[in-house]
C-alpha cells in the first residue's frame, strides 16, 4: 500500500515569524513552514516550550530560533523583528497566530475585552505595521481567522468579535499593501486537535472526532499540520495571485447551516423516534 505524501510548496530562502508558536496550532504552523524550507522565529512567552520546538525543528534539519516576546509590548515586537533579520538576514512572512480564549460572553469585563482584543487583534495589527518596512515584494502576512468569527455562538463574545475583526482587517490590509507587491491572507480553521480541544475531550482524539463529525462533513476534527500546510501554501510564491481573502480550512464546517446538512425529513424522523 502506497502512503500518500503531500507535495509541499517551496519556501526555501524565506524567513518567517509565527506568533503564539510555542504550542498548539502555532507550533504546527512553524513545523509546516520549516518543512517547506523556511527559517522560522518561534514567538511566545514559554521559554522551555519555545526551546523544545526549536530543538525539534533543528533535529529534523530545519532552521529556527526562539524569541521570547510579549506581543502586547511594542518594544518587544521591535526586538523580535530585529533579531529575526539579524539571524536570517531578512523577513518574508509574518503569521499572526497568537490568540487568547478568555471569553465570558456578554458578562465579560472591560478588562477582558481589552486584553482579548489586545492579543487577538491589536497586537496582530501592530506586528504587521512594524514588519511592513522590512518586507519585500512577494512577501506575505497570514492572519489566523476562525469559523468562530463567522457564526453566532451563545455564551461567547470576545473571541468571535476579535476573529471577525481579524477577517475585516485582512481585507483592508491587503488593499493597502497591494501596491507594494505584498499580500495579506486570512486562514480560518474550525475545530482542530489543539490544547483547547484536547482539554474538552479529556485528551481523547476518538471522542473529539465523534463530537466533531456532527459539525464537519469530513467526519472529524482537523490536525494542526493540515492548517499549517495551507499557511505554507498561502505564504509561498505558488499563491502569488491570492490576497485579501479568507481561506476556510475547516473540514466543511462553514458550508453547513443550522440543520447540519441534514434534511428536514431526517430531523422529523429522529424527533418521532425520540418520543
Amino acid at each position: 500500500m502506497t502512503t500518500h505524501v503531500p507535495v509541499l510548496p517551496s519556501l526555501e530562502g524565506k524567513a518567517a515569524i509565527v506568533t503564539g508558536s510555542t504550542q498548539g496550532l502555532g507550533s504546527d504552523i512553524a513545523r509546516a513552514l520549516t518543512a517547506c524550507g523556511a527559517s522560522v522565529t518561534i514567538v511566545g512567552r514559554n521559554t522551555e516550550a519555545g526551546a523544545a520546538i526549536v530543538a525539534e525543528i533543528e533535529s529534523q534539519g530545519g532552521k529556527a530560533i526562539y524569541c521570547p516576546t510579549d506581543i502586547q509590548e511594542d518594544e518587544q515586537i521591535d526586538q523580535c523583528i530585529e533579531r529575526t533579520i539579524a539571524t536570517f538576514g531578512h523577513l518574508d512572512i509574518l503569521v499572526n497566530n497568537a490568540c487568547s480564549y478568555d471569553d465570558n460572553g456578554v458578562a465579560s469585563t472591560r478588562e477582558q475585552w481589552h486584553r482579548t482584543l489586545g492579543v487577538n487583534l491589536i497586537s496582530a495589527a501592530i506586528f504587521a505595521q512594524k514588519a511592513l518596512p522590512h518586507l519585500q515584494r512577494g512577501s506575505c502576512i497570514v492572519n489566523l481567522g476562525s469559523t468562530g468569527g463567522k457564526f453566532g455562538a451563545a455564551g461567547r463574545a470576545l473571541y468571535p468579535a476579535s476573529k471577525a475583526a481579524m477577517l475585516q482587517f485582512t481585507k483592508n490590509l491587503a488593499v493597502t499593501i497591494a501596491p507594494q507587491g505584498i499580500r495579506a491572507v486570512a486562514v480560518s480553521p474550525a475545530w482542530t486537535w489543539s490544547p483547547s480541544v484536547v482539554r474538552l475531550s479529556h485528551n481523547s482524539r476518538t471522542r473529539a472526532d465523534e463530537v466533531g463529525k456532527l459539525f464537519h462533513p469530513l467526519g472529524r476534527v482537523g490536525d494542526g499540520l493540515e492548517i499549517g500546510r495551507v499557511v505554507a501554501f498561502v505564504a509561498s510564491d505558488a499563491a502569488s495571485w491570492i490576497t485579501g481573502v479568507d481561506i476556510p480550512v475547516d473540514g466543511g464546517f462553514s458550508i453547513l447551516g443550522p440543520d447540519q446538512g441534514i434534511s428536514p425529513r431526517v430531523w422529523f424522523e429522529r424527533a418521532l423516534q425520540d418520543k
